[in-house]
């Protein structure tokens, strides 16, 4: 286990460019570009297996990201205290060029949920010693934005359903919130709390968390508000229901569906939410849970060690997986983010 673990973390490590930026995956067409959302998972799983100089690293890059947006920000956020109307095109991106810059295309770009987790993962790297000022100063820009458009409906952590309330979303901002309040203001929790209250009273249905507002499926992302986001625990009731019914109606032979109706690729088993499930189980006290779930992802690992997005299984339509198939090649392989959910699920298993 523990040369699995190396294994992962150094090709994490080998696939960080200079400047702090984690490439999504080095080989995928449309994954060449640093994600907040992916690198706050990766740095967090770095800073836990003992590479707090990359994670620095990175926290650094995005703060020097962010900070070269910073009168467009405080134009956005005075537009929004003033009641005007706000150009979603003006929003901060949800990804960039490794080189910080923004990258001009088609993509879906509006999404709060990375900003939330790059506070999370940087509120946790804290723990570990004092951030550098310009950290400090794109940090609180970042909470003022989710501060000022935590309810902006917006594009989920699958770059999909632009006009919704999405609850890992939601999740994702009070956490970074949270974590804003216990770096920088005590003042940015009570915007977090006000984004929880949101989720427990329009997110939750049938005594579950949901998909959405007013969408009462589930949602494998949904599993981050525990692990690793801590805003309910294992044994929250709204919680453990979530968790079955994900296991339920996501689960199948080759790993985690991202939700029931998913298409893209086919709509295949996501090696990182296989991993970020043995994650949860590890870290709730089921081991052998865990360690079932991280013998399936095993068994996905290529002859070069990477471990792919996502791969067929059961369900998997087969006139989809072939039009994404024919539009951009096999799914994408490796993908550092699922490096990374291993890397923190082997170590919550080794109690580390």
């Amino acid at each position: 286990m523990r040369h699995t673990v190396h294994a992962d973390v150094r090709f994490l490590l080998d696939h960080q460019a200079p400047g702090g930026a984690y490439v999504a995956s080095p080989s995928f067409s449309q994954y060449p570009f640093g994600w907040l959302r992916d690198g706050a998972f990766i740095a967090h799983a770095l800073q836990r297996a003992g590479e707090r100089a990359s994670a620095e690293a990175f926290h650094g890059w995005v703060a020097r990201a962010v900070g070269r947006r910073e009168g467009d920000v405080r134009r956005l956020i005075a537009d929004r205290a003033a009641g005007r109307a706000v150009d979603h095109g003006r929003m901060l991106p949800a990804r960039f060029m490794l080189d910080g810059r923004s990258e001009a295309g088609d993509w879906p770009d509006f999404q709060l949920d990375g900003y939330g987790q790059w506070l999370w993962s940087l509120g946790e790297h804290a723990r570990g010693g004092p951030l550098p000022g310009v950290v400090c100063d794109a940090a609180r820009l970042v909470a003022d934005y989710l501060a000022a458009f935590w309810d902006e409906p917006c594009y989920d952590a699958w770059e999909e359903g632009r006009t919704q309330h999405h609850t890992s979303t939601l999740a994702s901002v009070a956490a970074g919130l949270r974590a804003a309040s216990r770096l920088l203001d005590p003042g940015y929790g009570v915007a977090a709390d006000t984004a929880w209250r949101f989720v427990l009273g329009r997110c939750v249905e049938d005594g579950h968390f949901v998909k959405s507002a007013r969408n009462p499926a589930v949602d494998a992302s949904l599993v981050w508000l525990a692990t690793p986001l801590e805003l309910v625990g294992d044994e929250d009731p709204a919680f453990a229901r979530t968790l079955a019914v994900i296991e339920r109606d996501l689960w199948r032979p080759d790993g985690l569906l991202r939700y029931r109706t998913d298409t893209f690729y086919g709509g295949g088993a996501w090696v990182l939410l296989t991993a970020g499930l043995a994650w949860h189980h590890a870290r709730a006290g089921r081991r052998a849970r865990a360690a079932e779930l991280l013998a399936v992802v095993e068994r996905h690992r290529g002859a070069d060690g990477g471990l792919p997005e996502q791969v067929p299984t059961e369900g998997t339509d087969a006139w989809f997986l072939d039009y994404w198939t024919r539009r951009w090649g096999p799914s994408a392989s490796p993908l550092l983010w699922s490096h990374a959910m291993v890397v923190s699920a082997r170590l919550e298993l080794a109690g580390g």
